[in-house]
């Protein structure tokens, strides 16, 4: 992949003046609100070129990020775990304290009533980010697992009788596994796991000898936390709705990366976290068709989800509130809307070239070190942002804690996952995420501490 210099090229091919500063994407994430309106896309965007987003050597992300600012010499690599935030969604959610600080849906004075706009509006950005064709099918949780979890309880009281099949991927992460196994104890119905090859990949056969008459319900991550894979959801999809059953979507793992769309994916439900994808912690999405989700009952049940109330029964209230009891996070789901705001305005393609070019880099430097195994697949351009390994004879935990004394940030552990774990025959493994945000520097930092780490284990330090 060709690489240019970063001060010659700005989005849409504008030049930039020699030595000129990049606008920051905190700028266009804070635009006004008319900038925003009826779907257009944000104006003034500073977006690089994807060829000169690709030059991890430079990195014209990071000073939006105040907490490399506090830590300059962190090397943060746990992006899948939980993403940095922008300044502009910082700002955002501290301002609604500040600002407008009001009980949404509850009172008919300005502030708020501006607390309700505010979940109004971000409630049509995430709509935009995913494709959905009605705002009202957007629905604010606290995060993905309890996303999955209304999907799981409410769509399987729905739907799921004794004998009926219920099937995932081994490879999920465990909140898209464990609400399966329980509502299956709950109903009578049979959980049965998808299995993919060594380096993550589902198979057509695999995929049509396992989703069959009896599936009511299919379920699976769009992309793997562990192995970084995609799996082919379209497919597993259509091969879902053919045999009469729904499909849902974990894509905490794949918004961040990726344009996600759920037209194109032929998903009935998807799931996603505000944190993963630069928003702040506590606020999640679920998205499902609108008949759907008029269809299913509620999971969570108290104020502001009823339409009226006797002493004898309820009356739910219209979606989306049917399934947002109780008072809502305004302040973390305005900001949530401003991480759209910043996502649109850095670009998936300039974020999908970077974080390739990250990962070829990163996949190519660990084969330099003989005592690293790598999970997954062996070619770079089918990850999205994670890279697994072990160091031979070293625990993770080890190797974790050791990193961590050369300020590089990594995972250790089984990573939620553990039924692919055990069939990849390993209990624990070390997971380096990627960002956007990250360049040259994070994994060359990676690769001098592995060298530290084993090093100190075999009595070269």
């Amino acid at each position: 992949m060709a690489q240019q210099d970063t001060a010659t090229t700005v989005a849409a091919g504008t030049p930039a003046a020699a030595g000129e500063a990049f606008p920051s994407a905190c700028d266009a994430a804070n635009a006004p609100a008319a900038d925003l309106e009826a779907g257009a896309p944000l104006t003034g965007t500073p977006a690089l070129a994807p060829a000169v987003a690709a030059d991890i050597s430079k990195n014209p992300y990071k000073a939006d990020f105040p907490l490399f600012s506090y830590h300059p010499g962190l090397y943060f690599l746990d992006s899948a775990a939980t993403a940095q935030r922008p300044a502009a969604v910082i700002d955002a959610q501290a301002d609604f304290y500040r600002q407008m600080n009001a009980s949404p849906l509850r009172g008919l004075y300005e502030l708020s009533v501006q607390a309700t706009q505010l979940i109004d509006e971000a409630r049509v950005k995430v709509a935009r980010l995913i494709g959905a064709p009605d705002p009202r099918e957007v629905v604010f949780t606290r995060n993905t697992s309890e996303s999955l979890n209304i999907a799981a309880h409410c769509l399987g009281r729905l739907l799921l009788r004794p004998g009926d099949q219920v099937v995932i991927s081994v490879m999920e992460h465990h909140s898209n596994l464990i609400p399966w196994q329980q509502v299956c104890a709950e109903t009578g119905a049979e959980l049965v796991y998808l299995y993919p090859d060594a380096e993550g990949h589902l198979s057509d056969e695999e995929i049509e000898a396992k989703i069959g008459p009896k599936a009511r319900i299919v379920s699976v991550a769009h992309v793997s936390n562990v192995l970084g894979v995609e799996l082919p959801v379209r497919k597993i999809c259509d091969r879902a709705h053919a045999m009469g059953a729904k499909a849902v979507v974990d894509a905490a793992q794949s918004v961040p990366h990726m344009k996600v769309d759920v037209e194109e994916l032929g998903c009935d439900m998807l799931a996603f976290s505000a944190h993963k994808v630069f928003g702040p912690m506590g606020v999640g999405v679920l998205w499902g068709r609108m008949g759907l989700l008029e269809a299913m009952p509620p999971f969570l049940t108290g104020g502001e989800m009823i339409d009226s109330v006797t002493e004898a029964e309820a009356v739910w209230a219209p979606v989306p509130e049917k399934f947002e009891a109780g008072t809502q996070d305004a302040a973390g789901i305005g900001a949530l809307g401003t991480a759209v705001d910043y996502v649109e305005a850095v670009g998936y393609p300039a974020i999908q070239a970077r974080e390739e070019a990250l990962v070829d880099y990163l996949t190519a430097r660990l084969a330099e070190l003989d005592y690293v195994t790598v999970y997954g697949p062996e070619d770079p351009h089918e990850r999205h942002g994670v890279v697994a390994f072990n160091v031979e004879g070293i625990h993770p935990h080890d190797v974790s804690s050791l990193l961590d004394s050369k300020d590089v940030c990594i995972r250790a552990g089984h990573h939620c996952a553990q039924p692919l774990l055990l069939r990849l025959g390993v209990e624990n493994t070390n997971r380096a995420s990627l960002a956007f945000y990250n360049d040259k520097s994070d994994i060359d930092a990676l690769i001098d501490g592995l060298e530290f780490v084993w090093g100190v284990f075999n009595g070269s330090r």
